[in-house]
């Protein structure tokens, strides 16, 4: 399994967001969603996908399995999560 770096950035008295450091080329979007602690597991980020409750880039996306890639935005609930590249 791959390992992930997410580390919290405050934005703003009422949004948090985080910056979330990719190791690799893409993250699927389930797993991103259970690698910053924003689901417990696999099953509640497949639930809050399916249901629309995620933005990519500010659209709705239901597909768990999105490829997520260094420069988009992915936004859950009042979190936002920015996705950038390892620093090397």
């Amino acid at each position: 399994m791959q390992e992930y770096n997410a580390f919290h950035l405050r934005k703003s008295k009422k949004e948090i967001g985080m910056k979330f450091e990719l190791n690799g080329e893409f993250i699927r979007l389930g797993d991103l969603l259970k690698a910053a602690g924003l689901t417990g597991t696999g099953g509640e980020a497949k639930q809050v996908v399916q249901d629309g409750l995620v933005n990519v880039d500010g659209k709705v996306c239901t597909e768990r399995g999105h490829k997520i890639r260094a420069g988009q935005k992915v936004q859950f609930k009042d979190q936002t999560i920015e996705v950038v590249e390892h620093a090397k």
